[in-house]
């Protein structure tokens, strides 16, 4: 097989699963017994979330557009 698919699928896996690991610990959050928060923390803890996600999207896209070179006069 190819080794660099290999690679890739065994790496994105492996840190996807961590980032969702990870996201899903947010919800400790949610205990108002040892913790107080406003919305406008909720807001803005996703708006950087997802924000981080639409760039690195960005990236996979931009790089994925590099391939296609259109021949221009």
């Amino acid at each position: 097989m190819n080794n660099k698919k290999d690679n890739f699928k065994r790496i994105a896996e492996k840190r996807t699963n961590k980032v969702i690991e990870s996201i899903s610990k947010l919800q400790n959050l949610t205990n108002t017994s040892f913790y107080e928060y406003s919305y406008e923390q909720i807001d803005a803890i996703f708006e950087a979330i997802q924000q981080e996600l639409d760039n690195q999207k960005r990236i996979f896209e931009n790089d994925k557009k590099k391939g296609k070179k259109r021949f221009e006069l």
